[in-house]
């Protein structure tokens, strides 16, 4: 890659950023503490790129309407969240996820590092993103947790392994961005998806496994982490059993069966992309692994004896 390009790049967002005129809306209104920092960008646009040189200055505490992914891409920056008055800092290759309304401040800046935002609007998120990576369980009900916990206060902090592929998407999404064209946000969008798939990838390295987990343990995990797609034939190549031993085991073990175990799992994701998304029926059918919404209707009214639409 072209120093210079991305050089300029980096500049021009940079002064970018330095001219941007933060709107907040006050939650609850006259709280000093509780400002919430509404998108920043173009109303068009669904992706922002910010990048931001270090300063002396510390950034007001407050929440903000969107999601943001905040990457050290040079030097450390110290963060401050709002759960437990938590302190971190955000050493050189990580990143720092916010979902929205949960409370954030950049702190103890200095004037050599480079931060790297990439800005998400919420609705963007859960239509374009959520589908591809609500497979993993853990970093589904992360991002859907603001949805029915407003002031959830959680947030990622990861390392990554390998932080090459990372930098390299980070440097294109920015040259991408400070050189704007028509189909700049079609650009970026499978971008920051893959962005956001290396994420994924890092967090399931990043939770450890119990080490008292037992094989019926791992077959729920694993469930949990194929729901659109696992079969019983999937879980038995995986794990070099026979299906049937599968099946006994779980029933023995769970008290329920496959079939079972997986409609609760698909279940429990439908109830929080109804409550939580604005996506439509079909797409929750099709993001939980049913071939058609009619299928998805009929094990949902089986469930929870009332339909989608009666659920919201």
């Amino acid at each position: 890659m072209d120093n210079s390009i991305l050089n300029n790049a980096i500049e021009t967002l940079s002064e970018q950023f330095r001219n941007i005129h933060w709107s907040y809306l006050e939650v609850p209104p006259g709280s000093p503490r509780e400002k919430t920092q509404l998108w920043p960008g173009d109303e068009k646009e669904d992706i922002m790129i910010c990048v931001a040189h270090g300063s002396e200055t510390n950034e007001m505490f407050h929440r903000q309407d969107f999601f943001f992914f905040n990457y050290a891409y040079k030097g450390d920056y110290g963060a401050v969240s709002y759960k437990y008055d938590n302190q971190i800092t955000i050493h050189e290759n990580e990143c720092y996820i916010g979902q929205p309304y949960a409370g954030y401040a950049i702190q103890n800046r200095s004037p050599k590092e480079i931060i790297v935002g990439v800005l998400i609007k919420t609705d963007t998120f859960f239509k374009t993103f959520l589908p591809v990576l609500s497979s993993d369980a853990a970093l589904f009900h992360f991002f859907l947790e603001p949805q029915t916990n407003e002031y959830s206060e959680e947030y990622i902090h990861l390392r990554f392994d390998d932080d090459i592929q990372v930098r390299t998407l980070l440097e294109m999404m920015i040259i991408e961005y400070a050189n704007k064209r028509e189909d700049t946000q079609a650009i970026l969008r499978p971008m920051a998806l893959t962005l956001f798939m290396q994420v994924a990838r890092q967090y399931k390295r990043s939770i450890p496994i119990p080490e008292n987990e037992t094989l019926s343990d791992k077959i729920v995990r694993f469930m949990g982490e194929h729901t659109d797609v696992v079969t019983l034939k999937d879980i038995a190549q995986h794990f070099s059993y026979h299906p049937n031993y599968i099946s006994t085991l779980l029933k023995r073990e769970l008290g329920k069966s496959f079939s079972e175990l997986l409609l609760e799992q698909r279940m429990q994701r439908a109830t929080s992309l109804l409550k939580g998304t604005n996506l439509s029926i079909e797409e929750i059918a099709f993001m939980l692994g049913y071939s058609n919404s009619s299928n998805f209707y009929k094990a949902f009214r089986e469930y929870y004896h009332c339909s989608p639409r009666d659920y919201c």
